[in-house]
C-alpha cells in the first residue's frame, strides 16, 4: 500500500535475444539457394551483438535476395528495385540509432541501382551493404545480369554474353571515399558469419559482395571453386576479416594483405585466376554524411519553424 515501507525491489532482468527473436516468414527460396546461408548468418550476427529487433531495420530492392526483409522478425522496407539504398540513405539520416543492414542482388545493385550503389558509397553513411552476386537475373528467370561473365549463356543472349562483366568490388575501390569492401562465399558458414560482422561492426558504409550460388541459373559458374578450395585466395591480416585456424586450414592459398594498402587491393581485386575472399579495404577515418545529416535532430519545433521563416524572408520582395 501507499506509504508503507517495503524492504523488497523489483530487479528488471536483463534482456537477452535469442536466434528466434530474428526468425521470421518461412524463406520461399529453392533449396540450396545461397541467400539461406546468409540468412542464417545475418541472423546469428543480430544475435550475437544483441542487435534489438525493434532497433534493426532491413531495407531491400527487387529480386530474390531482396525478399530478404520478410525472412527477418525486425522491421523492413521491401522497395523498388535498384532503390534500396537511398531509403536506407533516409531511414539513417534521421534515425542514427538503429542497426541498417541493405539487401541488394547483382541486378539490382549494379545495373538500375547503379548511380545509388557509387554515391552511397561515396556518401559512407553507417550502412552494412550485402550484395548477393549470382551472376544472374534469378527471380525473373536467367537473364543476363552486369555481373555474368563474357560467354555465359542466358534466355537473353543464348549465344553467350558480349560484354566484359563488371567487377563490383573494383568499381567500389574505385569510389572516393569508400570506408569497407570486402568479399566472401556463402557455402563457408564461418567465413560468412566473421565478414558480415567485421561489416556491421564498422562504422561507415561496410560494401561487402557474397558469391552466392544459384541452383537454377547459374550453379556451374562457381563450383570449381567450391569444389576446389585452391581456387580461392584467402586474404589474412590483423586488421581484416578474423576466422578460426581450422577454417584458416581449409584455404591451401593464401595470403597476407594488408587492407589499408588500397593499391594492393585494387590488383587482388582486378585478378581472374581466382576468387579471393576477404578484407581488400578499410578506411575507418572516411568522412560519413551521416554525421551532417544528423545534426539538429533534437531541434524543438518551434526552433525549427523560425529557420524556415527566416529562410522564407530570403524571397520577400
Amino acid at each position: 500500500m501507499y506509504g508503507i515501507k517495503a524492504d523488497w525491489v523489483i530487479e528488471r532482468k536483463p534482456r537477452v535475444c535469442v536466434l528466434e527473436d530474428y526468425i521470421g516468414a518461412e524463406p520461399r527460396w529453392c533449396p540450396g539457394c545461397g541467400d539461406h546461408a546468409v540468412l542464417t548468418a545475418v541472423q546469428r550476427v543480430a544475435r550475437d551483438l544483441q542487435l534489438l529487433p525493434e532497433k534493426t531495420v532491413v531495407v531491400s530492392g527487387i529480386g530474390c535476395s531482396s525478399r530478404f526483409p520478410h525472412y527477418m522478425k525486425t522491421y523492413g522496407f521491401h522497395g523498388l528495385h535498384g532503390r534500396a539504398l537511398p531509403v536506407a540513405e533516409g531511414i539513417r539520416s534521421r534515425r542514427p540509432d538503429l542497426n541498417l543492414f541493405v539487401i541488394t542482388g547483382d541486378g539490382d545493385c549494379c545495373a538500375i541501382g547503379t548511380s545509388h550503389w557509387i554515391h552511397a558509397v561515396r556518401y559512407n553513411m553507417d550502412l552494412t551493404i550485402l550484395l548477393l552476386d549470382n551472376n544472374i537475373y534469378g527471380l525473373t528467370k536467367g537473364q543476363t545480369s552486369p555481373t555474368t561473365r563474357k560467354a555465359e549463356r542466358s534466355y537473353t543472349h543464348p549465344k553467350g554474353s558480349f560484354f566484359v562483366p563488371i567487377n563490383p568490388i573494383s568499381v567500389t575501390l574505385g569510389v572516393p571515399n569508400a570506408s569497407f569492401v570486402a568479399q566472401t562465399i556463402d557455402w563457408n558458414p564461418s567465413h560468412l558469419y566473421e565478414t558480415i560482422r567485421r561489416a556491421h561492426e564498422h562504422k561507415g558504409t561496410s560494401f561487402v559482395r557474397v558469391f552466392q550460388r544459384c541452383p537454377h541459373y547459374s550453379s556451374h559458374v562457381f563450383a570449381d571453386a567450391q569444389n576446389d578450395p585452391s581456387r580461392i585466395l584467402l586474404m589474412t591480416h590483423m586488421k581484416g576479416v578474423a576466422v578460426p585456424d581450422n577454417v584458416t586450414r581449409m584455404f591451401p592459398n593464401r595470403m597476407e594483405h594488408d587492407p589499408q594498402d588500397l593499391d594492393e587491393a585494387r590488383r587482388i581485386a582486378s585478378r581472374e585466376d581466382v576468387f579471393a575472399i576477404g578484407l581488400f579495404y578499410w578506411n575507418p577515418s572516411a568522412e560519413r554524411y551521416d554525421k551532417i545529416t544528423q545534426e539538429g535532430l533534437g531541434t524543438p519545433p518551434r526552433k525549427k519553424l523560425e529557420a524556415i521563416e527566416r529562410a522564407l524572408d530570403h524571397f520577400a520582395v
